[in-house]
């Protein structure tokens, strides 16, 4: 590791308290294409235990794909978990879960809404991790829909990040899983699990960060805050749901005052939820006018979460940079030191760039009354978002 590089690894182990861990293989996949196939092989390849967490498990042939070898699996002997968020999976067929609890499946509803605990129907799980014998994890922003399918060529397939984990970090995204399994009142391990010394088959290094929601902002606020305010040469962020609190568009600001080139790539005119787009889009005058570029991404609905620091250090998984994820969500990052996969994940952001538009300064601020008062009116609703 270069000295740029281990700067980075202090600097986040430092405030965020959490190690990093080296000889790890991490291999980035870009949309269904690649992401759905490395999931589905993993599973088909577990002997002991399969782990599921998902925000989102809706329809369409994939969410049957992934039912079908569940049961296969459980069938086989090995022990499959399955945890669903019960508001972000609620269309979820329920017939794949009668299958899969016939087959042997543990199949659960995390947090389902209940009629007095109305402050915990606000906080959910937003993690998707898979992890499988406890040697190979996934996580990033995938969710087993129909949606995800394909190669985001056209906006039926939506675009996102996944990565695929071996190594010592998968310990980190098994007690990502873990975590919220114990609110089942369900067993945590049985003799299936596996505790083996991991082997070393890269040598990434890799910080995993679960972001538990939490009265304040979360480490996931922090983590995002450190990163912004550390950058000396640019930040490239791809995000979904773009709300920025007060304090990190000062950071970003401020970032950009001191030289560092920032870029921000969000979703355009095929955005699923609209109020969120306005809710950030009055965030983006200030930004702008000093210098931050904003790009927005035309060819589907844009759902990766992905920032790049320096061409140096990188970050993906579940959360957005907005106030669902970084204060009332249980959400689950990696922190990757390695400038390889950075490079990979910058590439990543040009070919997105090349069918994105850039969001003129001079017209924005021209924008009509009509706008105005919409963004203006998604301030009563910011803290619902």
């Amino acid at each position: 590791m270069d000295a740029q590089t281990d700067r980075w690894r202090r600097i986040v182990e430092g405030v965020l308290g959490v190690p990093a861990t080296t000889g790890n293989k991490v291999d980035v996949l870009r949309n269904g294409v690649e992401i759905f196939p490395a999931m589905l092989d993993a599973i088909r390849k577990a002997e002991h235990t399969v782990d599921m967490l998902t925000y989102v498990y809706w329809t369409g042939d994939i969410a049957r794909q992934f039912a079908a070898l569940m049961c296969e699996r459980a069938r086989a002997g090995v022990r499959v978990r399955i945890l669903l968020d019960a508001i972000g999976a609620a269309a979820m067929d329920r017939a794949l879960v009668d299958d899969m609890k016939e087959a042997g499946c543990d199949c659960e509803w995390f947090r389902p809404p209940t009629t007095w605990k109305v402050w915990e129907n606000d906080h959910r799980t937003h993690r998707k991790v898979l992890v499988c014998d406890g040697t190979v994890a996934f996580t990033g922003g995938v969710g087993i829909a129909e949606e995800w399918e394909g190669d985001a060529r056209h906006p039926g397939e939506w675009r996102d990040t996944h990565v695929r984990v071996m190594g010592p970090a998968v310990d980190g995204l098994r007690a990502a899983f873990i975590t919220n399994w114990r609110e089942t009142s369900r067993p945590l391990f049985d003799d299936r699990d596996r505790f083996l010394e991991h082997e070393r088959p890269g040598d990434a290094t890799v910080t995993v960060l679960r972001c538990p929601a939490q009265i304040g902002w979360t480490d996931l606020h922090t983590m995002f805050g450190v990163l912004i305010e550390y950058a000396q040469q640019s930040i490239n962020l791809t995000t979904a749901y773009f709300v920025p609190d007060d304090q990190t568009v000062q950071r970003l600001v401020a970032a950009a005052e001191r030289g560092v080139e920032i870029t921000l790539l969000l979703p355009g005119e095929h955005a699923d939820k609209r109020v969120v787009q306005l809710a950030g889009e009055k965030e983006y005058e200030p930004m702008m006018a000093a210098g931050i570029d904003i790009w927005r991404y035309q060819k589907s609905m844009l759902h990766a979460k992905v920032m790049t620091v320096d061409g140096v250090v990188a970050t993906l998984g579940s959360g957005n940079l907005d106030e669902r994820s970084m204060r009332l969500n249980d959400e689950c990052n990696v922190i990757l030191f390695d400038r390889d996969l950075t490079a990979r994940l910058d590439a990543h952001l040009a070919d997105d760039m090349a069918v994105s538009e850039r969001v003129d300064p001079e017209r924005w601020q021209d924008r009509d009354v009509v706008q105005r008062a919409a963004e203006a009116a998604t301030n009563v609703v910011d803290h619902k978002l």
